[in-house]
């Protein structure tokens, strides 16, 4: 039973957390997930994804578009996204050069997610509305 065959993937997790060919488990204190976890369901990162939905932006548009975000943190949400794999920055050869920013394919998927998230929340605005006044109210 001492194989590594007969563990089970929890009891391999927990002997090495930090061992890359393991299992994602998100609830892991070092799971890798986390800081991705972080970085898609943030405020900006969702805005800046579901955004990139509707297709290609360059920073300026972007930026427009998720309204109360500051170049500083669009710039970081963006580079955050990036390294991760969810957005691909590509810099165009005109003069000045223009930076356009697209979902990859993961990008897409999470991106679909979170727009499916939004819609609900949305939908269900009013009912969120009464459920705070009443919170607030007791």
């Amino acid at each position: 039973m001492g194989s590594i065959e007969a563990m089970t993937s929890r009891q391999l997790r927990s002997a090495d957390d930090a061992d890359p060919t393991l299992e994602a488990d998100v609830f892991a204190r070092n799971c890798r997930s986390r800081p991705v976890l972080q970085n898609v369901a943030s405020r900006w990162g969702a805005l800046a994804l579901v955004a990139l939905r509707e297709g290609p932006y360059r920073f300026s548009a972007l930026r427009r578009r998720v309204d109360g975000i500051s170049e500083r943190m669009l710039s970081q949400t963006l580079q955050a996204l990036e390294r991760d794999g969810m957005i691909h920055r590509e810099v165009q050869q005109t003069i000045p050069p223009r930076v356009e920013y697209t979902l990859t394919g993961l990008g897409a998927q999470v991106a679909d997610q979170l727009y499916g998230l939004i819609a609900i929340l949305e939908d269900n605005i009013d009912v969120i509305s009464a459920a705070q006044d009443t919170y607030h109210r007791d």
